[in-house]
């Protein structure tokens, strides 16, 4: 019998690391951003709002990795304009007139 082992099978993605927190709790702090993706929103409230995307974020509080979901369209589109020679970097998550934005 064959072991899963034997196959060297690699998973396709790199996992990110931490807790999930909501990003209420990171909202006007300061926070350096390792990586992330953006991916199919799983959510169906969310797509049937508009939002068909989901922004996956690697994230460091005080030296302690998190991760972070969104939809937030403003903050898809302006993470995507970062060069991948601009990781990591740090920044703050406000929200403005009822927008998510990085500072």
């Amino acid at each position: 019998m064959n072991r899963f082992s034997q196959f060297n099978i690699k998973s396709p993605q790199k996992g990110f690391e931490g807790d999930k927190v909501k990003i209420e709790r990171i909202l006007n702090k300061e926070i350096i951003i390792h990586e992330y993706r953006i991916e199919e929103s799983k959510i169906k409230a969310y797509r049937e709002r508009g939002s068909e995307k989901c922004l996956y974020l690697q994230i460091s509080v005080n030296d302690e990795l998190h991760v972070v979901f969104t939809s937030s369209a403003a903050l898809i589109d302006m993470i995507s304009q970062v060069p991948q020679s601009g990781f990591p970097f740090m920044t703050v998550i406000i929200k403005e007139n009822g927008r998510l934005k990085f500072t």
